[in-house]
């Protein structure tokens, strides 16, 4: 009644966008509230002049008059607020009692499901997190800004960045090339990182991982469906210590080698990095696993390595709809946590022999149509094994194309591929 009576009392146009930045027509409880509120922004539209006569006329050329409580009530609500100045704090109290309402709704449906037995307890967990979420969000109405507000925050983010010399507004992957082009991984962006088997999928991943987490310090999450995790935080000893991979697995270690061991095992204790190893995770388990991280450990990016190995909600469906329906779903994930996803996928064996393109992208074109960037990787292959010709081989050069940036240029980088750690490096023509 404050809210509505204080736009009737002294409307302006400044006042109702106040009043719009926090409530929506059905935050109000009474329905004659929403109705009344609902006949003023369209009187506004209409661009005619708002107070208790005009209201009231709407009202009732609508036929409305008599929901919205009657003219004496209409008239009574300029009554019930002191002054206009205190408008944008009755609305954040409708906006606050709005959403608890709603909470309160959530729950009722929750405990209605959970006494449903037709429903898979999984789907009930991913529908409560899902819910609770899009609570969260529409707590954020958003606001309208005046230029000057704007231009003090973009002059302060410029001189920062000159102060700091950090050219990247999102996370760093810590790939100097990649990070000019792309400005390092943006926020609610899904990008797909593709490559024949044994190029170097997870192995960049990885790299990428440990350079945000161990390095920068920055909580980073790795989902590894195809490793366990003790493998993969093998590959990260061997790339933080430069200890040979072989050597690690075989345990022929030099005594040197275990202080190398214990300092690169200080950096990655100390590190945000947070591992997930569930085999052939279902879709529903890898985004409520995803909000945890998010909720628990503030993590600022997740990495799944990778999406061939996600199992979809129906898997009655044809293959190509399966990876549809990941691809979909993890693009939305990553707008709804807003923070960057990295999902690792197969290219087609056609593209074996030369640089894979887009329409590589295995199983389905909807990676390709979601994915805001998409990253392949080609190199010939190195034979694994313990001889001369790959002793010498201590630094690979592999290309990597960003064949897709949905707000940037498109190119090729160069980035060094060590084997003896299963580690990628930035490239340098000096050190090849």
């Amino acid at each position: 009644m404050a809210t509505l009576g204080a736009l009737l009392l002294n409307f302006s146009v400044d006042l109702l966008d106040e009043v719009q930045q926090c409530v929506h027509p059905d935050d109000f409880f009474k329905g004659a509230h929403q109705h009344i509120f609902k006949a003023i922004i369209s009187l506004h539209e209409k661009g005619e002049g708002i107070d208790i006569l005009t209201l009231t006329g709407e009202l009732t050329a609508t036929g409305l008059i008599d929901k919205a409580g009657g003219a004496s009530y209409i008239a009574s609500l300029t009554s019930r607020v002191p002054t206009t100045a205190n408008v944008s704090y009755y609305a954040k109290i409708v906006q606050e009692t709005s959403i608890r309402r709603s909470l309160l709704d959530t729950a009722r449906h929750i405990i209605s499901e959970a006494h449903n037995d037709s429903l898979e307890t999984r789907l009930i967990i991913e529908d409560a997190e899902k819910a609770i979420f899009e609570l969260n969000d529409n707590q954020s109405r958003g606001e309208l800004k005046p230029a000057r507000e704007v231009i003090q925050k973009t002059i302060e983010t410029i001189e920062n960045r000159y102060r700091t010399k950090e050219g990247f507004t999102g996370v760093p992957s810590g790939f100097d090339g990649l990070d000019n082009l792309t400005s390092g991984f943006q926020n609610s962006e899904l990008t797909i990182i593709g490559a024949r088997p044994s190029i170097g999928k997870t192995a960049l991943a990885l790299s990428m991982a440990t350079n945000i987490a161990v390095k920068n310090n920055i909580p980073c999450g790795f989902f590894t469906l195809e490793m366990s995790d003790v493998s993969l935080m093998m590959r990260v000893v061997s790339a933080e210590s430069k200890i040979n991979s072989n050597n690690l697995r075989t345990g022929l270690l030099r005594p040197t080698d275990f202080n190398k061991l214990t300092e690169a095992a200080g950096r990655i204790y100390d590190s945000p990095l947070i591992l997930q190893d569930t085999p052939n995770i279902p879709l529903l388990d890898l985004r409520s696993l995803s909000r945890k991280m998010v909720m628990k450990h503030d993590v600022k990016i997740i990495f799944v390595d990778y999406i061939g190995l996600i199992s979809p909600e129906d898997t009655k469906q044809p293959r190509h709809e399966q990876i549809s329906q990941i691809s979909r779903s993890l693009k939305a994930l990553a707008r709804e946590l807003d923070i960057p996803i990295i999902a690792l996928s197969q290219v087609g064996r056609q593209s074996e022999g030369k640089a894979p393109t887009l329409a590589d992208l295995r199983e389905s074109g909807a990676l390709e149509q979601d994915a805001d960037v998409v990253l392949l990787l080609h190199r010939e292959r190195v034979v694994d094994r313990d001889d001369d010709e790959h002793e010498n081989s201590s630094v690979i050069k592999t290309e990597l194309i960003v064949a897709k940036q949905r707000n940037g240029p498109t190119d090729t980088v160069n980035v060094a591929f060590i084997p003896h750690f299963t580690r990628f490096e930035n490239f340098s023509y000096d050190d090849h």
